[in-house]
C-alpha cells in the first residue's frame, strides 16, 4: 500500500504544485466507521470508473470543528495519523488536512466552495453524506453546495446515511459503544476493532517481577474502553510510518487496585515475545473484554488470575 501521508493546509498555505483534478470526499472522519467507509470506497470506485480520470482525495479538519465553535471536542476514537492510514487503505490517494480555527469557521459558504473546493483542491466531483453542513454558522447545506457547484465547475454526489438494524452509523454511536466496553457493538460500527496508539515507556517492572513482563504505554490521545483486562492485537510502528502485526496480548487498564498506583495505567503484557519496546510506539486493538479490574488478597492470586487471563487471550485471539 502507498503512503499517504497528511497535507495540512492552513491561510496562506498552497497546495498548487500538489493539486489535480479530483474526486473529493469532504468530512471529519474520525473513527473512519462503516459509514465513512462507504462513502470513501463510493469516491475511490467512481475514480477509477471507465471515462473518469480523476484523482480520490479526502478534506478533513484538525482540530475537531466542535472544539472551535461548539461544545468541545468529543473523545477521538482515533490518531490525525491513523484515520488517513484507513483512508488510504480504501484507495485515497491524497487527505488534506485544514486547520479549524476561528478564521476559517467565519468563512461563508460560497468562499469555502470557491476557494478551497474549486480552485485549491480542484474538485470536479464533492462526495458528501447527507448531513453535511459547511462555511460560517453551517449555513451551508447540500443544496447551496449543488448550486455552487453549478456555478464553479463540479458535481456534487450524494452518499445516503449508511446503517444497521440497530441505527445509523456514527462517530457517537462508537463513543457510546466503547465507553460501554460492548466491543461487538464497537465491531459492527467501525468494521474493526477499535484500538489507540501510546509509545512505550519505563514502568516500575512490577510485572517482570510476577512473570509477565508488560510494556507500559503512555501518551494515547483516543478514546479508552473502561477498567479491565482486555485481549488485544499488538502492532509496533515501522519506520514508514505504518503499523506491523507484533504479537497477541493481554492489556491493562485502570489503577492497579491490588498493586497500588498514583493514576489509571495502560500496562500490556506481549505473548510468545521479548524484545525491547522502550520507545516505540504501539497500537492495541481491543478484541475481547476479558474481565473487570478487580483487588486480589495477595500477589500470588493476582499471578495465578494473570496466567488465566493469559490462557483465555490465547483462546480467543487470532
Amino acid at each position: 500500500m502507498p503512503v499517504v501521508r497528511p497535507i495540512f493546509l492552513k491561510d496562506g498555505t498552497s497546495v498548487a504544485e500538489d493539486a489535480v483534478p479530483c474526486a473529493l470526499v469532504i468530512g471529519n472522519f474520525d473513527g473512519v466507521h462503516r459509514g465513512h467507509q462507504s462513502v470513501l470506497e463510493q469516491a475511490v470506485a467512481y475514480s477509477r470508473s471507465d471515462g473518469v480520470a480523476l484523482s480520490p482525495r479526502a478534506l478533513t479538519f484538525d482540530p475537531h470543528p466542535a472544539h472551535v465553535v461548539g461544545s468541545g471536542q468529543p473523545p477521538l476514537l482515533t490518531s490525525l495519523d491513523d484515520r488517513v492510514e484507513l483512508m488510504a487503505r480504501l484507495g485515497i490517494e491524497r487527505v488534506y488536512v485544514r486547520q479549524f480555527d476561528k478564521a476559517f469557521a467565519a468563512w461563508l459558504p460560497d468562499r469555502f466552495a470557491t476557494q478551497l473546493v474549486a480552485q485549491e483542491l480542484q474538485a470536479k466531483v464533492v462526495f458528501a453524506g447527507e448531513n453535511l453542513r459547511f462555511g460560517a454558522k453551517r449555513t451551508g447545506d447540500l443544496a447551496l453546495l449543488r448550486e455552487l457547484g453549478g456555478r464553479l465547475g463540479f458535481e456534487v454526489h450524494v452518499h445516503e446515511v449508511a446503517g444497521d438494524a440497530r441505527g445509523p452509523y456514527s462517530s457517537t454511536r462508537a463513543r457510546d459503544a466503547i465507553a460501554a466496553g460492548d466491543l461487538d457493538e464497537t465491531y459492527r460500527v467501525l468494521g474493526r476493532a477499535h484500538a489507540v496508539t501510546g509509545s512505550v515507556v519505563r514502568g516500575d517492572a512490577r510485572g517482570r517481577t510476577l512473570g509477565f513482563p508488560t510494556a507500559n504505554v503512555e501518551g494515547i490521545v483516543e478514546l479508552l474502553p473502561p477498567n479491565g483486562v482486555y485481549a488485544v492485537r499488538v502492532d509496533g510502528r515501522m519506520g514508514d510510518g505504518l503499523y506491523q502485526r507484533l504479537a497477541r496480548g493481554v492489556t491493562n487498564i485502570g489503577v492497579r487496585p491490588t498493586i497500588g498506583g498514583p493514576h489509571r495505567t495502560v500496562e500490556t503484557h506481549l505473548l510468545d515475545f521479548d524484545d525491547d519496546l522502550y520507545g516505540r510506539r504501539l497500537k492495541l486493538s481491543f478484541v475481547a473484554r476479558l474481565r473487570a479490574e478487580q483487588k486480589f488478597a495477595s500477589l500470588d492470586e493476582l499471578k495465578a488470575q494473570i496466567a488465566r487471563d493469559v490462557a483465555r487471550a490465547r483462546a480467543v485471539l487470532p
